[in-house]
């Protein structure tokens, strides 16, 4: 509807398959699998419950009532037991065993966990493949020299693909952090109104086994290794402060990059794609402006902020639950998720048609290189029978006056020119010339990009080849 407002992470930024994960459709179904769960378990363990119950539940999963489920909820004003009601209005014969023996966080906390883990798992999918990307970007250009920079002034020359690989360390770190998160995700279970099963105790007559096999067997069956043995009413909000500490260390990775990408830019040293007919500015039509790395910072700056949100609930939840949680985490997750989806997808899209301007790389590495290069050239002059002291005196001199070529006149720098002209070093010029070579500056860069995507990133592709190939679509 036009004239309500509409959230941008939907209608411009995140996927349909991450918007789907947080939507009431998939909610409310996973709701619906989870009492079908709790159902089938409890009728395992000895509870008066029919299959003809259980396949009238399986049947009506996907079919649900909404209308009856609003109106509901605008009379009792509780969303689970509305729900409880319209699914027993679809399911006359197993009406009275919906929801038996459970709190409303065994739906609403199960499916939360669900639905994040599920989340977590397509942000890994997106992580690997901007590695894979980045990856195949560092091997191409592994050996051209770059300026290196500190404090944003020219430094050391490095390499493009050098340069790349430190974006892919953070994301290799990120991957790391994520990897442990997803690991160690737990299940709420079936735990009852404060943590204490005793609704359960009752239904099985005080039999102890039963009842902690039937948190088992619920997990198991909704995917999950492992439940938490200790709950309040709800899993413990810390949990939702570690996801999205996850979630904004990836984003961190990401406004680095994205920031990096638009001073290289500015430098026209390498460029986002830029489609054929996409307009940079309204009204300066020769520009070429960064809109997606923009994007990027942009929507990871909100994912690093909005973090803050369940590391404030997971601090004031008072004894077994407070109800200040629910508004801010249905917001919160999942918006956080949301953004991050829409910065993977805009990085996916970049990292894979960067493009890169070498005679302007050239250029720039040329107009800085003499100043490195003076050590160099000393030691050789040194080497032929100069005098140290006196050499570098001059080319402090050569040095002063080049650099006033530069800043002052605005003119290239000439300092080799003025060294070859100094019979003091007693160099010819092509010797000169060979001691400034690029390729002489840049270390090991080469070969620590080799290293590093064959020992570090490989076996991360290789083990997870089965995500390789995602396709995103930028919408706007």
């Amino acid at each position: 509807m036009k004239n309500l407002y509409s959230t941008p992470l939907n209608s411009r930024y995140a996927s349909i398959e991450m918007s789907y994960l947080f939507s009431e459709e998939n909610k409310f179904k996973t709701w619906r699998k989870l009492w079908v769960a709790l159902a089938e378990c409890e009728k395992d363990l000895g509870l008066n419950i029919s299959e003809e119950q259980i396949k009238e539940l399986k049947d009506n999963i996907d079919n649900i009532n909404y209308e009856v489920a609003e109106k509901k909820e605008k009379e009792v004003r509780h969303d689970v037991m509305s729900h409880v009601y319209a699914y027993g209005v679809q399911c006359p014969k197993a009406k009275g065993i919906i929801h038996l023996g459970a709190t409303s966080c065994y739906v609403g906390d199960n499916t939360d966990l669900i639905v994040m883990r599920d989340a977590l798992n397509l942000v890994r999918k997106k992580l690997i493949n901007v590695i894979n990307s980045l990856s195949k970007f560092a091997l191409k250009y592994k050996e051209l020299p770059t300026l290196g920079f500190t404090h944003l002034q020219p430094a050391q020359l490095t390499t493009v693909g050098k340069r790349a690989t430190l974006w892919i360390q953070d994301l290799v770190l990120d991957l790391e952090n994520l990897d442990f998160v997803i690991k160690n995700l737990r299940f709420r279970g079936v735990k009852g109104t404060t943590g204490t099963q005793a609704s359960f105790m009752e239904l099985f007559n005080g039999d102890d086994d039963k009842v902690k096999t039937l948190d088992k067997l619920v997990t198991e069956k909704m995917g999950f290794k492992n439940e938490f043995m200790v709950t309040g009413q709800t899993y413990p909000r810390k949990v939702d402060s570690i996801i999205l500490n996850t979630l904004s260390e990836i984003a961190q990775s990401a406004y680095k990059f994205s920031n990096d990408l638009r001073i290289l830019q500015n430098m026209k040293e390498m460029e986002e794609p830029f489609e054929k007919n996409q307009i940079g500015s309204s009204a300066m039509a020769y520009k070429r402006n960064p809109m997606r790395c923009e994007r990027i910072s942009a929507l990871s700056r909100y994912v690093v902020v909005n973090s803050l949100n369940p590391a404030i609930t997971a601090s004031t939840q008072w004894f077994e639950r407070t109800l200040d949680d629910s508004a801010n985490k249905r917001i919160s997750i999942a918006e956080a998720f949301l953004a991050l989806d829409g910065v993977l997808n805009l990085y996916m899209n970049v990292s894979e048609n960067m493009v890169v301007y070498k005679k302007v790389i050239e250029s720039h590495v040329k107009s800085e290189l003499p100043f490195m290069a003076t050590e160099n050239i000393l030691m050789e002059a040194v080497k032929r029978g100069g005098d140290r002291q006196e050499l570098h005196e001059r080319i402090r001199q050569h040095s002063m006056e080049a650099a006033k070529k530069v800043k002052q006149e605005g003119l290239n720098n000439d300092l080799i020119e003025r060294i070859i002209k100094d019979n003091n070093f007693k160099l010819e010029e092509k010797e000169i010339k060979e001691l400034i070579n690029p390729s002489k500056f840049i270390g090991r860069a080469p070969s620590q990009v080799e290293e590093f995507i064959k020992l570090v990133i490989k076996p991360i592709l290789d083990n997870n080849k089965n995500l390789l190939g995602e396709e995103v679509e930028i919408n706007v």
